[in-house]
């Protein structure tokens, strides 16, 4: 079986298939309850969110890149 590549980066768990009758009006009734949720999501979560994602991508070899000093510019 083929893995699936997800945004996420997950690789486990319960794999979620779609129907393959679904029309395009389904679909974008699907796409639009994941935006409503993610703008939920993230008007209650933002700054935690923002932390957690900053820890995730900044704190690991090669944070430099995240600072948030100034410093002289590459040119």
């Amino acid at each position: 079986m083929k893995p699936w590549h997800l945004p996420s980066g997950r690789q486990r768990g319960i794999p979620f298939l779609l129907p393959d009758d679904w029309s395009p009006e389904q679909a974008l009734v699907v796409l639009e309850l994941l935006d409503d949720l993610r703008e939920v999501l993230w008007a209650r979560y933002q700054i935690r969110v923002q932390e957690l994602l900053n820890e995730e991508f900044c704190n690991g070899p090669g944070s430099a890149s995240c600072s948030t000093e100034e410093e002289d510019p590459p040119f």
